[in-house]
Parts: structure tokens; sequence; C-alpha cells
């Protein structure tokens, strides 16, 4: 998991708006002014929201709303958004596909929460708090000191549990019965509180199930876009009917090549028929009278004829024998006269015979065109080129009712199951328990403390109760300092969670590592790290182990920062979760700081890292800088 964008309006410690892109590796965040920007406390108040709105303190101007949102990649890879409305109601998006539009995840607080932590992987409030979180109040030197009781003081000790979670010492109370009066309150107030604090678990358990009926009921909602689509798509296929063609327009393609093949065949042999006429047509007829043979012929037959005559007249009768010499020449100038009018005839028909070759070739493309009309229709209505193409787009149709058909039975199956059937049923139950249960607590009130606060604070109360009866101790002089807070058991507890095992385990994987940043901290002044089977820690150094706690303050904070660098570096194998910090190095030496950058820098490499800070050498290390 990480972050991949912050953007903020009218936020306490940032600007007045903007929105930061974040990237993966150590990335260090300039505040805009002195005062560090509380990224980690933002963070914790919009992804905990427990709709008491609390996280209006965040908001810099009470005139206007402040606005703050985070996307993130969460450990299931998806992209969300979650968007609040500072003191009001908050949104979760997640991104579906790039490009489209978020889809809305949920707009309630305890949905939101249940989803984080159920689908997004979000770790618990704890977790992120005690483990993921570096603030300056974490350091152990910041908090108070542990309250010690001696054998000569007569006074009652102190609960761990009251002392680790208080924030300044406990005083002898000044009214002994209006502090008792006061217990009898917070009891009643405990009353009110577990009371509250079991109808929100019950709350949060009956939410849970809602989610996962809801999302039981929701399960069917991709197959019933699916089958929105098939219907569309259905609708959309081309039928003969809708385009305008006869229903038989599959078996007047079969025909068609047929009547193409037809077609191209009847007008070869025409061709044929038209070049065999044109080559037995002469080019041109030669005219009679330029004919020599003709004149031949004709002059022969007419000079025999007038020999005959003459010499059969005025020398001898036989002369005129002579005379049946014209029938030939005469005949062969006939001859010759008829193929003249026999090829003039012919060149004549030419025009006749190609009008009669055009009226064929009309013919053979009209009953083509009306053969294969409908055909060509379908080609230009579908944009086709290939006739063989035209059945398949008719076929799809068919097609797309088959997927829609099956669609709609696995629809109709599933919100048949039983389960479907049953989440149908329980939703309603559920709602009615939850209006229910809400109309309890707000009917206890709309505001009650945790039950953890009121015993603490009985706690705290009945000590000073105790501490004012109590004899006056007698004077130390120069005694020892009370010792502080051990952080040990709390961070080698959150250890084990993280990493799935039991305590002694942890011990021996973070030990090593632990030691190492600890020495590097300290100058080697410490030789070894040891926890017992409670987790509390000792060091060893000048021949004797101490334990952490009366280290001295600044070692301490060494200490926890090295254990705490352990622990994220160990668990971001594991898991990886964004480790933020809000300059939690108060205090801490100047030449010690370079050495930390290099480790967050380190740690960069493992998990991201946001660094909350104005000091220039983590930004010198870092791998990004943002101004915010």
């Amino acid at each position: 998991m990480h972050f991949v964008e912050v953007a903020v309006q009218n936020v306490r410690g940032f600007s007045a708006q903007g929105r930061f892109a974040l990237k993966a590796g150590y990335l260090v965040l300039k505040p805009p002014t002195v005062d560090v920007s509380p990224l980690a406390g933002l963070a914790l108040a919009l992804f905990y929201a427990d709709g008491r709105g609390g996280d209006a303190n965040f908001a810099a101007s009470s005139e206007k709303p402040g606005k703050a949102a985070f996307t993130f990649v969460g450990q299931d890879a998806q992209t969300y958004r979650l968007l609040r409305e500072l003191g009001g109601s908050g949104t979760l998006h997640r991104q579906t596909a790039p490009g489209q539009p978020p889809e809305l995840v949920s707009q309630d607080s305890a949905e939101i929460g249940q989803f984080l932590r159920a689908q997004a992987g979000m770790p618990s409030r704890t977790t992120l708090e005690q483990v993921y979180c570096l603030l300056p109040g974490h350091l152990p030197s910041r908090r108070p000191r542990l309250r010690t009781s001696r054998p000569d003081l007569k006074r009652p000790s102190v609960t761990s549990g009251s002392a680790l979670a208080s924030n300044q010492a406990v005083t002898p109370a000044e009214d002994i019965p209006a502090a008792e009066a006061r217990v009898r309150e917070l009891e009643k107030e405990m009353v009110r509180s577990r009371e509250v604090d079991e109808l929100q678990f019950k709350l949060d358990g009956l939410n849970s199930q809602l989610f996962e009926t809801e999302r039981r009921l929701n399960s069917t909602e991709g197959l019933k876009v699916a089958v929105r689509d098939a219907e569309a798509a259905w609708n959309a296929a081309p039928t003969p009917e809708t385009l305008g063609l006869p229903a038989d327009i599959a078996t007047r393609v079969e025909r068609y090549p047929k009547a193409l093949s037809r077609r191209d065949d009847a007008l070869n042999r025409l061709a044929a028929e038209r070049e065999q006429e044109a080559q037995s047509i002469p080019v041109a007829v030669e005219p009679l009278t330029a004919n020599g043979q003709f004149w031949a012929g004709l002059g022969g037959g007419t000079l025999l004829l007038v020999l005959g005559i003459v010499l059969g007249s005025v020398l001898d009768s036989a002369w005129r024998y002579l005379v049946l010499l014209d029938i030939p020449a005469f005949g062969w100038a006939a001859m010759l006269a008829l193929r003249y009018v026999d090829d003039l005839s012919r060149t004549t028909d030419v025009g006749r015979k190609d009008v009669m070759f055009a009226a064929r070739e009309k013919k053979i493309l009209d009953d083509f065109e009306a053969e294969s009309a409908h055909v060509r229709k379908a080609l230009k209505v579908l944009e086709l080129e290939d006739p063989a193409d035209i059945p398949a787009v008719f076929e799809r149709k068919g097609l797309l009712e088959q997927r829609l058909l099956e669609l709609r039975d696995q629809l109709a199956a599933m919100e048949a199951s039983p389960e479907f059937v049953a989440a149908g049923e329980q939703r309603e139950d559920i709602k009615r328990q939850l209006d229910e249960v809400s109309a309890q607590i707000a009917k206890i009130g709309t505001y009650v403390r945790d039950v953890r606060d009121v015993e603490r604070e009985i706690s705290r109360t009945r000590e000073s109760i105790a501490l004012a009866k109590a004899p006056p101790p007698a004077a130390f002089g120069g005694g020892p300092a009370e010792p502080l807070e051990d952080p040990s058991p709390v961070l080698l507890a959150q250890a084990a969670d993280l990493l799935a095992s039991d305590l002694s385990s942890v011990q021996g994987q973070l030990k090593d590592r632990c030691l190492q940043y600890f020495t590097a901290l300290t100058d080697r002044r410490y030789q070894s790290i040891d926890w017992d089977h409670e987790g509390r820690g000792y060091v060893f150094s000048q021949g004797r182990h101490v334990p952490v706690g009366e280290l001295l303050p600044k070692d301490l904070d060494l200490y926890y920062l090295a254990l705490r660098l352990t622990v994220v570096e160990k668990a971001s194998a594991r898991v990886k979760y964004p480790f933020l910090l809000e300059h939690p190095f108060q205090g801490v030496e100047e030449m010690k700081l370079q050495l930390l950058g290099r480790m967050l820098k380190h740690l960069g490499t493992l998990t991201q890292v946001l660094h909350v800070t104005a000091h220039p050498g983590f930004a010198q290390l870092s791998d990004s800088t943002v101004n915010l």
C-alpha cells in the first residue's frame, strides 16, 4: 500500500488549497510555515473516522469548511480516493479503469472503515498509529515518568496502565469528598460507556454483516451489466427485415457466384461472336467502275458482238459464230457485278448487327442486375466488399441471442440460489436491527467517552484520593529519578501481530538489526540488547545489564527510534504500509540527523516513507521533495 496524492482545502498546516502528488521511496514534505503539517494525524482522522466530527480540529478556519482527500493504492492493487469534509461526511471511490469515472464504494463512515480493512488491506488504527506514525510525542523522553513505590513510603503504587496513559503526574486530591463524588459519577459514566461500547461493537458487527450481505447481493451486478450489454448488442444486430432485404438473402448470396459466372460466360460468347462477325466483313468495297476486270469483260463481250455481226455480214456468214464468244465475256462482267452487289450489301448490314449485339449485351446485364440487386444492396448497407461475408453478419444475431439466453439463465439461477434469497431476507432484518441499535445509542447520548478514557480518569482520581489520604513521604536526598516508560512491550506486541508470529520468535528476528541501528546511533556505547518473556528491554553497557527505562532520556529516545525503524523494516518485507513522520527528531543531536536520514532513505527502498520536516539536511538525502 502507498499514497498517490494528498489534496487539501482549508487544512491546518498546509497551503490554503493544493494537490500534492506522492511517489514511492523516501519523500520529504516541506510545510509552508514553521509549524509541522499534521499529515499523520490527518491520515488517522480520515481513515478511522468515528462519525463524531473530531476531524474538524484540523480545519485552518472555522469560517469555511475544510476538506481533505487521500488517493492511495490498497493491498488489492486497486486505486482508491477517500474524501472527507472535516467535521462532516465522507466518500470512498474506487478507480475501476484508466480514463473512466471512479466508482462510488460507500458514503457511510462505518462501511468505509469496514471496507478499508477488509478489502483495501488497511491496518488497525493502533498498528498505524503506534508503528507507522512517528510524532515527537511518541519519544519516551516526552512521556511522563513511571511512579515507583518504595517500602518506606506507604503510598499505593500506580498501575502501569494508568501511568502509561496519563499525560501529567498525579497530584493529591485537594477535596477528597468531591473527588469521591467524582469517582461515583465516573463509575456511572463508565456503565454508560460500556453499554455504548457494547452497542457500538454490536453496531460494527451489524454493519459488517450488512456489508457482507450487500456484497453478496451486489455479486449479480456484473452479470446484470453483461445481460444489459448483451441485450443492447442483440437489439443492435442487423436482420434482413430491418435492412429492407428479403428473408432469403442468404440463399441469394449462395446463388450469386453462379449468376456472376453465367453473366461472364454469356458476355464472353457475345464478344466472340462479335469478333468473328467483324472479321468476316470487308474493310472497304472497291467501286465497280474502278474494277478493270469488269471493264475488260464488258469491253471484250461488246467487241466480239460487234465483230461477229460486222464480219458475218461483210465477209462470210461463218464469222457470225464469233458472236457466241461474247457470252463468257459478258458472264465474267456480270459475275463481278454480282460480287460487288454482295459486298456492298454486307457492308450496309454492319450497323444493324451492332444494334443486335448491343441489345443482347444489355439483356444479359439487366438479367444479372435483377438477380443480384438485393445482394449488392446488402453489401452497400453493411459496408462489405465480399458477398461471402454477408451470412456471417446475419448469423451473429442468432449467436447474440444464444449468449443473451445463457446470461439470463445464469442470472436467474444466481437470484434463485438459497444464498441470494437468504441474503435478501437478511438485509432487511439487519437494517431493522441497525435502526434499533442506533436508536438505543441515540437514547443514551450523542457523546459518550471511550471506556478506557473513563477507566483512566477513575484510576487517576482514586490515586489522587489515595495520595491525599496517605501520610507525607519521608524526604530523600539525591534519590534516583523515577524511570521512564519502556516502549519495548508495546512495539514488540505490534511486531508480533504484523509478522504473524509469537513474541519470542519476533525478538529473535528483530534483535540483530535493532542492535545495529542502536549502536550506530549511540556511537557503540552499548554492546547488546535483550528482551524478557514479557517484552521488557535490557541493554548491556559498561559490564552490566540496564533496564531500558533507566537509560538517559536521549539514549532511550535513540533506542526507541532504532526499535521503530527495525519493526517497520522487518514488517515491510511481509506487508507494505506508508511510514509517516512529523519531524520526530526534535532534540536529537544534529550529528545524528544525517545518520537517521540515511536510515530513512534505506527504508524508502522497502516501503513509502513520508517525512514532514523543514530541516534542509533531510531534503538533500531524500528521493524527492514536496512543498506543502
